[in-house]
C-alpha cells in the first residue's frame, strides 16, 4: 500500500532552523526521479506523489539547506500534465519550507527548454535550474548564500552534455574519433567550470565548500537489468573515467545510474540512485538518496555521507521457477496479504499451455497483480521460437534492430557497419530537444 506519510495538521512548523552557526552545511543528493514512467503499462503517479511528499518531509526533518537533484527529473521530454504537476507542487513546498537552495540539472530523458523555461521565476524560489550546457560558463557556477546573505556554498551545476555541446562534427571522422573528442569535451567542460568555481572562490575571499554535479556513465558503474539506463553516446564514451573530476571537489553528486554506488570507491564522489524501481530487476535493490553534511575548516576530511533509505511505495517481485516455486512463492504473498506487483518467469522442465490460467487463479481473491509472464519452456520448446514471447516492454533500440537484420537475412560481414550507422542516428535524435523552434 502507498503511504505518502503524516503531516503536522496545524500547518505550522515545528522544526527548529536549518543550517548551523559553526559553519556545518547540510546537503540532500537525489536524482532520476523518472516522474511519469509506467511499469508494463500501469501508471504510477501514487509512488511519486509518495515519495516526493516524503522527500518533503525528510528535508525538513533532517535540516537540509540546499537540495541537488542530479537529472531525469521526468521520464519523457514531454511530461504529462499530471507528472509536471507533481513536480512544480514539489518545488514550491520545498521553497516554502527551511530548505534554503534547490538546485535541478537536465538529464539525458529531460527537455533542457522544458525545464528551463521557468528557470527565471524558479530562481525566485530560490530553485536554480540549469537544463543544458550553457553559452556562458559562468552560468553553471552557482554561489549560494545563508541567511546573512554571504555566500556559504559553490555549486558546479553542470548538466547532462549533450554532443553537440561539447563536440564539433567533422566529415569523415571515424567512431574512435568522435569517442575521443567527446572525451575530451566533457574533460574540458568540466575543467572550465570547476576552475570559474574557484576564481569564485578566491574572489570572495573565504574557503567556501565547492560541490559538482553530473549526468553520466561513469567507468565501472553497476547497472541492472531492465532498470532503463540508455548508453549517452555512439560507441564506449559514455563509460567516462572518473579522472576528469578534480580531487578538491568536497562532493560530486552524480545521476543517470539507478544503482547507489561510489565512484572509484570515493566516499565524495557518487550517484544517489533512482528513488524508484525502474523495473523487477530493481525489485529487491535498497533505494536511497544521499545526505551530506560540509564541516567548515575540516580540511579534506569536512564532507561525511550519510544514505537515507527511501520507503517502499509499491513493492515489486520477481517470482522465477518451476510451477512448485512459483506456486509456493505465489501462496506466501497471498497469506500476507501483500499488495505487490508481479513478474513471473517460468522456467520449469514441464510445459505448461495455460500457464496464465493457473496463476490467475493462485491470485484469485487477493491483492496481488501479475503485471508480466515469460513462459520461457513454452516458448522454446512448443513454439520452437526464441523470441515469442517478447514485448517491445523487453527491448531496447538495438535489440528491435537486431531483429530486424535477422528478418532480413543481412550478411554478418555487413552488419557491424549497419549497426554502427544505427546507433549513431539514434544518438542523434535523443540530442534532440522537441521544446526548441
Amino acid at each position: 500500500m502507498i503511504s505518502s506519510g503524516t503531516s503536522n495538521p496545524t500547518g505550522t512548523n515545528i522544526l527548529q532552523p536549518s543550517g548551523d552557526p559553526s559553519g556545518r552545511l547540510t546537503l540532500l543528493h537525489t536524482s532520476d526521479w523518472h516522474i511519469g514512467r509506467t511499469l508494463y503499462g500501469r501508471k504510477r503517479y501514487a509512488e511519486f506523489d509518495a515519495f516526493l511528499d516524503w522527500l518533503a518531509q525528510t528535508i525538513e526533518q533532517e535540516g537540509i539547506d540546499v537540495l541537488l537533484v542530479a537529472g531525469d527529473v521526468f521520464d519523457t521530454t514531454t511530461p504529462s500534465n499530471r507528472a509536471q504537476t507533481l513536480y512544480y507542487r514539489f518545488l514550491c513546498r520545498v521553497a516554502a519550507g527551511n530548505c534554503r537552495h534547490v538546485v535541478v540539472i537536465g538529464g539525458n530523458h529531460d527537455s533542457p527548454s522544458f525545464l528551463n523555461a521557468p528557470r527565471d521565476l524558479l530562481k525566485a524560489l530560490d530553485v536554480h535550474v540549469i537544463g543544458s550546457a550553457t553559452d556562458n560558463r559562468a552560468d553553471e557556477v552557482l554561489a549560494l548564500c545563508g541567511k546573512d546573505g554571504a555566500a556559504e556554498l559553490i555549486v558546479c551545476a553542470v548538466p547532462y552534455l549533450r554532443d553537440r555541446d561539447i563536440r564539433t562534427a567533422e566529415a569523415g571522422e571515424s567512431i574512435e574519433d568522435k569517442e575521443r573528442k567527446l572525451i575530451d569535451g566533457i574533460r574540458a567542460h568540466y575543467a572550465e567550470v570547476t576552475a570559474l568555481a574557484e576564481e569564485k572562490r578566491k574572489a570572495l575571499g573565504r574557503d567556501i565548500p565547492i560541490v559538482a554535479t553530473g549526468h553520466l556513465f561513469t567507468a565501472g558503474g553497476q547497472t541492472i537489468e531492465g532498470d532503463g539506463v540508455r548508453e549517452l553516446y555512439v560507441g564506449s564514451l559514455a563509460h567516462v573515467t572518473a579522472s576528469i573530476f578534480p580531487a578538491w571537489l568536497d562532493y560530486l553528486a552524480l545521476g543517470h545510474l539507478h544503482v547507489p554506488q561510489r565512484v572509484n570507491r570515493s566516499e565524495t564522489m557518487r550517484y544517489s540512485g533512482s528513488p524508484l524501481p525502474m523495473g523487477f530487476g530493481e525489485a529487491r535493490q535498497n533505494k536511497s538518496v544521499c545526505r551530506v553534511t560540509l564541516d567548515a575548516g575540516q580540511g579534506d576530511g569536512r564532507t561525511t555521507v550519510r544514505l537515507i533509505p527511501v520507503p517502499v511505495f509499491q513493492r515489486l517481485e520477481r517470482i522465477e521457477g518451476d510451477w512448485e516455486a512459483i506456486s509456493t512463492a505465489l501462496s506466501r504473498l497471498v497469506s500476507t496479504r501483500s499488495q505487490a506487483w508481479i513478474e513471473v518467469v517460468y522456467d520449469g522442465p514441464e510445459v505448461i499451455g495455460d500457464l496464465r490460467a493457473r496463476l490467475d487463479a493462485a491470485v484469485a481473491g487477493s491483492r496481488l497483480e501479475i503485471l508480466r509472464v515469460k513462459n520461457n519452456r513454452l516458448s522454446a520448446q512448443v513454439l520452437g521460437q526464441l523470441h515469442e514471447e517478447e514485448t517491445l516492454d523487453d527491448l531496447n533500440v538495438q535489440d528491435v534492430f537486431e531483429r530486424c537484420l535477422d528478418a532480413h537475412e543481412v550478411p554478418p560481414n555487413q552488419r557491424a557497419d549497419l549497426l554502427g550507422a544505427y546507433l549513431e542516428t539514434v544518438a542523434s535524435l535523443d540530442q534532440e530537444d522537441p521544446g526548441e523552434t
